[in-house]
């Protein structure tokens, strides 16, 4: 049995422990409310712009310039997989780093992948691998539209100017403080809604078609990337919240341990002592 000054000393790096993560999980948890009545209150607009995208694209022919819906042979893969750029949330990054992989050795097997990092971890995880063309991490230090606008309008030139035939999104859906969905969303070139019989889809455009395309199109790319972080950045703070609350968990049930362990080998000491000053008083008695 470790001796007490050991055990003292452990329960007191246990609860110092349990101190921080009861201070993160509460700092993330002041943070999770405001990520999450943000992404709340902007998924529903996101969501049926994407909509309203993919019926205006089902409705395109090849002469109505639409070069974001342009299908090309898959050859050059661009991956934009999205983590946090600090650890300590579980199992977070960790899941967007495996379905990437998982994306570059089974899905694209055989293709030319490429990956826009946004995160520190996932640059930490494929930049040995000469993965990695654009670090755009810095982006969580002002989370703002006009910032991942930036992004999206790089990711789209690359697209039109055919450096890369496809683009995807990989990142965690948000939705609720312990849970996250793995997405693998496709970027680029835009997926048109199938026809459906039953669906309207002859519309009339004010102003032109042409018009529409070039205004609409690019604003729907640029929100669906800037729900897409907003989602994994609420998703990061519940993810810290419940690791944390987890972790003060497993720190208290541990110091509650200790301080057993230690308060049996304190009173196993004290029944020595007690029984050395027995031992030797009978002895001098005798």
């Amino acid at each position: 049995m470790a001796n007490l000054k050991e055990i003292r000393n452990r329960i007191s790096s246990v609860s110092s422990t349990m101190q921080i993560t009861s201070a993160m999980k509460m700092v993330s948890a002041a943070k999770l409310k405001k990520a999450q009545d943000a992404i709340t209150a902007m998924r529903p607009y996101a969501d049926k712009l994407t909509e309203l995208l993919q019926s205006l694209s089902a409705t395109l022919d090849a002469d109505s310039g639409s070069k974001f819906s342009e299908q090309r042979e898959v050859n050059n893969v661009l991956i934009v997989p999205i983590t946090s750029n600090r650890g300590l949330c579980g199992a977070f990054n960790s899941n967007i780093i495996k379905q990437t992989q998982n994306l570059i050795n089974k899905t694209y097997a055989g293709k030319k992948v490429s990956i826009v990092a946004i995160g520190k971890k996932t640059n930490d995880a494929f930049a040995k691998r000469n993965l990695v063309i654009a670090n755009e991490s810095q982006v969580f230090d002002d989370l703002s539209f006009d910032n991942v606008s930036a992004i999206a309008q790089m990711l789209m030139d690359k697209f039109v100017s055919g450096e890369f035939d496809k683009i995807e999104i990989v990142y965690n859906k948000f939705k609720n403080a312990a849970t996250q969905e793995v997405i693998t969303e496709q970027f680029l070139p835009i997926v048109p809604v199938e026809k459906d019989a039953n669906v309207n889809l002859d519309y009339i455009f004010e102003p032109s078609k042409l018009e529409i395309v070039e205004e609409l199109i690019p604003k729907s790319l640029k929100t669906q990337l800037f729900k897409a972080i907003r989602d994994s950045f609420a998703s990061e703070h519940g993810a810290r919240m419940t690791a944390m609350h987890k972790a003060t968990d497993n720190a208290t049930e541990l110091r509650d341990q200790l301080k057993l362990t230690y308060n049996k080998a304190r009173q196993a000491a004290i029944t020595n002592e007690i029984l050395e000053i027995v031992g030797g008083a009978e002895a001098l008695n005798n």
